[in-house]
């Protein structure tokens, strides 16, 4: 058994269970984020929930962008691999955004008296 057919039958199990793991963590994080908003509107808590959220998605999308770069190593045509880059650049985007939104968020929250 060669590299590339070891290769080829150990990566798809390895990029299934990181895709898995990223929609697990952003669910995971949604379904707190709601019910933290559900106890901010009803119960008259102030918890700030953006925050929250958004490092889950955060996290979330660094384990699809992981799953997206070892899917590079199955490319076979170069068409596949630009579909490929443009998720990945679109996945980078995504996150940095996000980091970018909390920090200003995080950075407005500290200058309120």
């Amino acid at each position: 058994m060669d590299l590339e057919h070891l290769i080829e039958l150990i990566l798809p199990p390895i990029i299934g269970v990181l895709e898995m793991m990223g929609i697990f963590v952003v669910a995971v994080s949604a379904v707190r984020a709601f019910a933290e908003y559900l106890g901010n509107t009803f119960l008259h808590r102030h918890y700030a929930l953006q925050f929250e959220l958004a490092d889950g998605l955060a996290t979330g999308l660094e384990f699809k962008m992981a799953a997206e770069i070892l899917k590079t190593v199955l490319v076979r045509e170069m068409s596949e691999l630009l579909i490929l880059g443009a998720v990945i650049i679109l996945r980078a985007l995504l996150s940095l955004l996000i980091h970018f939104e909390l920090k200003s968020s995080q950075t407005r929250t500290e200058e309120k008296p």
